[in-house]
This record gives C-alpha cells, sequence and structure tokens, in this order.
C-alpha cells in the first residue's frame, strides 16, 4: 500500500535527499506515483508526478530541495487513476495545508459535495484531497492549526495514517492514525515518521509505533500525542521500542534483489523464530486454548492463508483436531457461525493486514478468542488479539514473501507438536523426536537451495516462454503447491493454477496439450506418492512436461521430466524441503522475462485496504 514518510529539523537541511532516501525504503510496498511536500523560510513546495522513483527523480529533482520540515508518499492507487494530478501531497484551495495519507476515505464523497458547497474546488479524483480542505474549512473557523486538524480527522471514516505540514507552523509535522501503520522515529534533535521501520533505520532504532486514533505532532525536540476517542494526553514514554534489525538487514547486502536476498535468509530466520520458541511463554496458553476451544478456525491472506491452510491439514492428520481455513476476506461467510468459545488463529506478516484485522474484529465481537501470528511486534493485529506468537523472520522488503511463510509453517509445526503431546497423541519421546527435526529446519533449506539452484535457473529458461501452468499435490503438499504457483504468478506474470491432484480428471486437464508445464510436490508419504504416480502419468499421457519436487526416497522420479531431490525427515516438513526450489524457480523465471521480482505490478506489500 502507499508509503509515508515525514522529517522535521531545527535548521535548514538537504531534505529532498533525505525524503529520496526514506521513499526508496518503502518501495517495496508498491506504488504507482510519488510526491514529497517541503517547508522552506515559509514557503510550501511540492513536487509529484506518476512514475518510479528514480525516473521521477530524473525529471523532476526532488534531491535538489532544501528546507527543515517535508513529508513523501509513495501512491498506490485506490480512488483515481495513476496520474499527475492524483499524486500525493494534496492541498487546499491557497496551498497552505499539505497532507499525505495511506488509507482509505469511506466518506470522502459527502465531504466532498459539502466541501464544495462551502465553495472549495478539487483538483485531483482521490478521496485523500479532502482531508487538505477539511483543515483549511476548519481553519478559517478555528483559527488554530492544530484544532482545525483534529476537527478534520474526527470527520474521518475509513482507515488512515495521515501527515500534514504548513508554513503556518514550519517546525511541525501533524499527524494521526487509524488502522493504516504509522511509526514516529526519535532522535534528541530532530524527528521521523514513516508507514514501516526500514525507512527509519537510517535515522535511529528508537521508535514509537502509533495505536489507532491516536493524534499529534511532533516537533525537532519533543512529541505530543492525545488519544482523539478520551481527548487525554498519551504518555508515550511507555511505548517506546528499540528496533532489534540493522539497516543491513533492511537493506540487499549484495544482492541484486531483496527478493533472493530473502530467500538465502531463510535458514536465518528459521534459527531465530527456533529460538523465540524454545522460550516462549505464551506457546502453553495457547496450546491450552486450542485444547479448549469449541471450534477452530484460521485465516490469512495470500501467502499466509496458505500457512493457514497447512494448518489446518497438519492438525487434522497430527492431532487429529479439526481446524476451518479461510480466505480472510470472505470473513463474513464464517462469522456468522462464530460463538463464545471459539478460536481464531489470524496469520499475518506484516500484522497489519485490513482483510485478517476485519475478521479479527468481527470474530472478536462474536464471543471468540484470538491467536495472532506475526512478524511485526506491537502491530496492529496482535494488539487486538488475545495472545501472539511472532516469528523471527527479520525484514521482508520483497513484495512476494519468502522467509515469512517458511517460518510461519516452522511455527506452527511446533505448536501442533507442542499440541499432539499435550492431548496424549504423541509421547514425550515422539515430540522430543518431532522438535528434534524442527529443529533441523535451517539446514533443511540450505541443502535444499544447494540442489534446487542449478535445476531452477536451467528450468526458468523453458518456463518464461510459457503462458500457463499447473502446481499439483495432495494433502499437506497442496498449500506448498498453492505458494509455489502463487509467486510465479506474483513475479513472472505468468498464469499458474494449483488444484488437487485428484481434480484433474474433473475438468483442468481438458487444458493439458503437448509441453503443456505441470509441477508436482510430493511429500514424504508413502501412501500419498502412489496417489500422486498416477496423476503424473495421467499428465504424462496428454505431453505435459512435468517436473517434480521429491524426496531422497521417493520412487516417482524415474517418471517425471524434470526433478529437484530434497531431503525430507518428516511429511510435517514439507513447506520447509518442498517451497525453496519453488522460490527460485519463480525468481529466475521472472528474471529470465526482464522483469523486477521485488516490485511486481499491482501489487504491495502490506493490504491495508479492503
Amino acid at each position: 500500500m502507499c508509503g509515508i514518510i515525514g522529517l522535521c529539523f531545527n535548521n535548514t537541511q538537504e531534505l529532498g535527499k533525505l525524503l529520496y532516501r526514506g521513499l526508496q525504503k518503502l518501495e517495496y510496498r508498491g506504488y504507482d506515483s510519488v510526491g514529497i511536500a517541503v517547508l522552506n523560510s515559509g514557503r510550501l513546495f511540492i513536487v509529484k508526478g506518476k512514475g518510479m522513483l528514480r525516473d521521477l527523480e530524473e525529471k523532476l529533482k526532488f534531491t535538489k530541495y532544501t528546507g527543515s520540515t517535508g513529508i513523501g508518499h509513495t501512491r498506490w492507487a485506490t480512488h483515481g487513476a495513476p496520474s499527475d494530478i492524483n499524486a500525493h501531497p494534496h492541498v487546499d484551495c491557497r496551498g497552505l495545508f499539505a497532507i499525505v495519507h495511506n488509507g482509505i476515505i469511506e466518506n470522502f464523497d459527502e465531504l466532498k459535495e459539502w466541501l464544495s458547497s462551502r465553495g472549495h474546488t478539487f483538483i485531483s479524483e482521490t478521496d485523500s484531497e479532502v482531508i487538505a480542505h477539511l483543515i483549511e474549512e476548519y481553519y478559517d473557523e478555528l483559527r488554530d492549526v492544530y484544532e482545525a486538524f483534529k476537527r478534520a480527522i474526527r470527520s474521518l471514516r475509513g482507515a488512515f495514517a495521515i501527515l500534514m505540514i504548513t508554513p503556518l507552523e514550519e517546525n511541525k509535522v501533524f499527524f494521526a492514525k487509524k488502522d493504516s501503520p504509522l511509526i514516529i522515529g526519535l532522535r534528541e534533535d530532530y524527528k521521523v515518521l514513516a508507514s514501516d521501520i526500514p525507512a527509519i533505520l537510517d535515522h535511529t532504532y528508537s521508535i514509537i509505533v502509533l495505536r489507532d486514533y491516536w493524534i499529534g505532532y511532533v516537533t525537532p525536540s519533543r512529541v505530543y500525542i492525545e488519544d482523539l476517542t478520551s481527548g487525554k494526553l498519551v504518555e508515550y514514554s511507555a511505548y517506546i521500542r528499540l528496533i532489534e534489525w540493522s539497516v543491513e538487514e533492511a537493506s540487499k547486502g549484495g544482492y541484486p534483489h531483496f527478493m533472493i536476498k530473502e530467500i538465502y535468509e531463510q535458514p536465518l530466520a528459521l534459527k531465530n523464530t527456533i529460538t523465540g520458541l524454545r522460550s516462549s511463554r505464551e506457546l502453553p496458553l495457547i496450546v491450552k486454548m486450542l485444547v479448549e476451544a469449541r471450534r477452530l478456525y484460521v485465516t490469512g491472506s495470500g501467502t499466509s492463508y496458505h500457512a493457514a491452510e497447512f494448518y489446518a491439514i497438519a492438525s487434522n492428520t497430527l492431532t487429529g483436531l479439526l481446524a476451518v481455513p479461510f480466505i480472510a476476506s470472505e470473513y463474513e461467510v464464517y462469522s456468522n457461525a462464530v460463538r463464545e468459545g471459539d478460536v481464531l488463529v489470524a496469520i499475518s506478516q506484516s500484522g497489519e493486514t485490513m482483510d485478517v484485522l476485519k475478521a479479527v474484529r468481527r470474530f472478536k465481537e462474536r464471543g471468540a478468542r484470538v491467536i495472532a501470528i506475526s512478524n511485526v511486534v506491537e502491530s496492529a493485529i496482535p494488539r487486538e488479539s488475545h495472545v501472539t506468537l511472532y516469528t523471527r523472520a527479520g525484514p521482508e522488503i520483497g513484495v512476494a514473501a519468502t522467509k515469512t511463510f517458511l517460518t510461519q509453517t516452522l511455527l506452527l509445526s511446533w505448536l501442533l507438536v507442542e499440541l499432539a503431546e499435550y492431548t496424549g497423541v504423541i509421547s514425550s519421546s515422539e515430540r522430543s523426536e518431532l522438535i528434534k527435526s524442527l529443529e533441523e529446519s535451517p539446514r533443511l533449506v540450505e541443502v535444499s537451495l544447494e540442489r534446487s539452484e542449478k535445476t531452477a535457473r536451467e528450468l526458468s529458461e523453458i518456463y518464461a516462454e510459457r503462458r500457463s501452468m499447473y502446481y499439483l499435490s495432495r494433502h499437506i503438499g497442496l498449500p506448498i503447491a498453492r505458494e509455489g504457483a502463487l509467486k510465479i504468478k506474483e513475479i513472472a506474470y505468468i498464469h499458474a493454477e494449483a488444484y488437487p491432484a485428484g481434480e484433474s480428471k474433473h475438468g483442468p486437464i481438458a487444458l493439458v496439450e503437448r509441453a503443456f508445464p505441470v509441477v508436482f510436490i510430493v511429500p514424504r508419504l508413502l501412501w500419498l506418492e502412489h496417489s500422486i504416480k498416477g496423476n503424473i502419468e495421467e499428465m504424462k499421457a496428454r505431453g505435459a512436461e512435468t517436473l517434480g519436487v521429491v524426496c531422497e526416497e521417493g520412487f516417482v522420479a524415474s517418471l517425471l521430466d524434470h526433478t529437484i531431490t530434497v531431503p525430507c525427515p518428516h511429511w510435517l516438513l514439507t513447506p520447509i524441503s518442498h517451497t525453496p526450489p519453488l522460490q527460485l524457480l519463480a525468481y529466475y523465471t521472472a528474471i529470465r522475462r526482464g522483469l523486477d521480482p521485488d516490485r511486481p505490478r499491482n501489487l504491495a506489500k502490506t493490504v491495508t485496504v479492503e
């Protein structure tokens, strides 16, 4: 979604350069236009346009601007097409109030109609522009910038993270937050605000993660926050946190793209997640919640939904406890059946995914208890849940999820092993063996990557010419097939469909012809391999070109045109062993097609709108 940044100094700085660097750190969120607003000696300068940051820098020269206070924005269009006019920042009629906004203003139509009747003229098609005009309208009445800003925010319905600057109060950045993420970075001599941590790390490791309905302003030396719902001052010192990520962790570190860097960071991400699980105080409480649940639901969006589906299949298989997985955007289908005593496991890498957040809120309204699985401490979904388990994947900048999927499935597997022992399904010695296998995950990924790198590069030459593919598996392999298909869709723009292999004869096989690519995920389950063997044969009979990610001990390799062989200590580790080859295949296919895997078109890293 949109990325925003703000900086506030006492004196003139090379502010354009600083805003530009901050916006570079937010490019991963996805965008179609860019803009900045800078205050210098009482004058407001706004530069913006449609396009990529680097291209616009050549054209508009963001970095030449100096000033003491400024805001910047990368826009991902929701209201109004991508264009120079629709790019942020937006201003009021007199050019006194410049705003940037991430989110959606649900009542902008009625606000725009009212403001137009009051004589305001709108330039853009966006919902965001109404914010600047509201501030202008209320300032004319109140003659106080902050009070006008507050009244404007109170008029809004929807999701927002908003920054505003004005030459009327040059050394302040005003802010407000509801649903969309916003963070303050603290320095003694200046302050920085941004949508996400990577944009702050060049300045400070000390942050405040803003809560919903918090509103206020920063000066170079001061932070003022109040709760809009209660009107009370927020003692923010209790909310200051130190970030553990380094600047290097949030940069490419010598790799050509974030995605390939993050693929190869997966062993470390798994190791760190294991360390957290070993010392988790929340784990026993969560196990008890799951055992006592009247009914268990698991949800997520995109890759996190695949982790949810993995959990449901693994739970049904290992513990015999039924879990109902659903895609978060479809929460309305399930929420009416929710009763007190039910439990929802809500999975979100960012902890800010709006569909998941909406599901959490609706399920809580119905009496359910909520367990959050997230990678970002103090993010919205963990804050609104009853208890949270954190993955420790570190920053994931590439839009296509990689290491967060593996850490999610590792965490969920660990949870299921503890649950299985607690319920007496497995013995303590069996639990120890399974935990030992999970602790070997980092090395398992290393071996999987080593064995698949060359084949993935070679096959990318073939797949780069294809327009459609199937990814097939059964049982525990199905979520991994879905994840593989999603990756090649996201970054290589190849239509890929994943479905249970047994469904081929019920329609999809009609599309299969000579050289049609079909990727099989074959987990370590003998009965499952026998079933998939028949599916391979029926695809081969129609001329399909087959690739299998198979186990060392498997017997179907000879039937396939291409194979990637991975170690398979236990079926529960199928995501750990079988996913990395699919990630590499998608990455190298995208590169072969001349695409940027870090910035797929039309996508954003964190989806903070419905």
